[in-house]
């Protein structure tokens, strides 16, 4: 079928009230400025990972790893493994070409030409082989969360109900992908669960076995976070930078290590913040609302101050 060829001096839509050709031509104006000024060219802006498709490689991922609650509820013993071969073949030629996709940004970027599609390819297949490992920790992820929660009456509600587990699965995928070399595709991936959960793990964040948030909104977990195993958040927890060095050239410092670091069987209650490369000893309970910004040391139990009453005569201290 032939594209109809548009007259020079035609509307764009024939008979629309919003002076659309004025604004369409402004639009391109600010998109090819905004181009320039990332010293890009202009008529070749680089493609990203899709977010839509990387949605469909989550289903995919998640069908495949849990195949009788998230995959097909037609499969039979006889059909399982053919199931979660085809589904992994699919998804995974999928997955290649959005790390596929990254990978040509990054070079881009920084005016490389490496062997993309070769380090994609190395990339998605060791991913893949990563895969049954995925799958043991979360299912201790999966009991935790059982073992932790009296309103949990069986694993497979946890699995299919609980956004906390929603979030961590995001994130053991995300993890093994930002490590291997996709951090954008890891981020698009972990943003995936923020939206849908209301819990923002930074795919850095190095999470050991048996990890459970329970209720889980508004928990934030930055990027060099480290958590050991058996640690239980609730809502609200943060667990942040206290402060963000800068450069000589005034510009944020990346990468160093500015998280706390949660030791095995700590409980964190909701609403508490933890800020910077603090420690929380092993055993410790955090209670709700504390703020923290030193480390506290094994079997600690920390709890807000008490509550301090006073007057305020005549608007003293306001």
């Amino acid at each position: 079928m032939n594209a109809r060829v548009q007259p020079a001096n035609a509307p764009l839509v024939a008979g629309s009230p919003w002076d659309l050709d004025s604004i369409v031509a402004e639009l391109r104006d600010v998109r090819v400025r905004a181009l320039v000024d990332r010293q890009r060219a202009a008529d070749r802006p680089p493609r990203l990972p899709s977010r839509k498709a990387l949605e469909r490689i989550l289903d995919g991922l998640k069908a495949a790893l849990f195949p009788n609650r998230l995959g097909s509820p037609e499969l039979t013993d006889e059909g399982i493994d053919y199931f979660v071969g085809h589904t992994l073949d699919a998804t995974l030629r999928d997955l290649f070409e959005q790390v596929n996709l990254e990978l040509q940004y990054a070079s881009e970027q920084q005016g490389l030409r490496a062997a993309r599609r070769e380090r994609a390819l190395d990339i998605t297949r060791t991913f893949a082989a990563r895969l049954p490992k995925v799958r043991v920790v979360l299912d201790s992820d999966i009991r935790a969360a059982y073992e932790g929660d009296p309103a949990a009456t069986s694993v497979d509600q946890v699995l299919v109900c609980y956004p906390g587990i929603t979030a961590i699965i995001h994130h053991r995928i995300a993890h093994e992908l930002h490590w291997l070399g996709a951090p954008l595709v890891a981020r698009i991936i972990a943003e995936i669960a923020h939206s849908a959960t209301g819990i923002d793990i930074h795919p850095g964040a190095d999470i050991d076995r048996g990890f459970f948030i329970d209720h889980g909104t508004g928990v934030v977990i930055g990027e060099t976070a480290v958590i050991g195993q058996r640690v239980r958040l609730y809502q609200a927890v943060t667990l942040g930078a206290k402060r963000f060095p800068v450069g000589e050239d005034g510009s944020l410092v990346k990468g160093n290590a500015r998280h706390p670091i949660v030791e095995d069987d700590v409980v964190i209650y909701a609403g508490a913040t933890i800020l910077g490369r603090v420690t929380i000893g092993r055993g410790s309970i955090i209670g709700g609302n504390v703020w923290l910004t030193r480390s506290v040391p094994p079997g600690s139990n920390i709890s807000q101050a008490q509550v301090r009453s006073e007057a305020f005569d005549g608007g003293a201290g306001i």
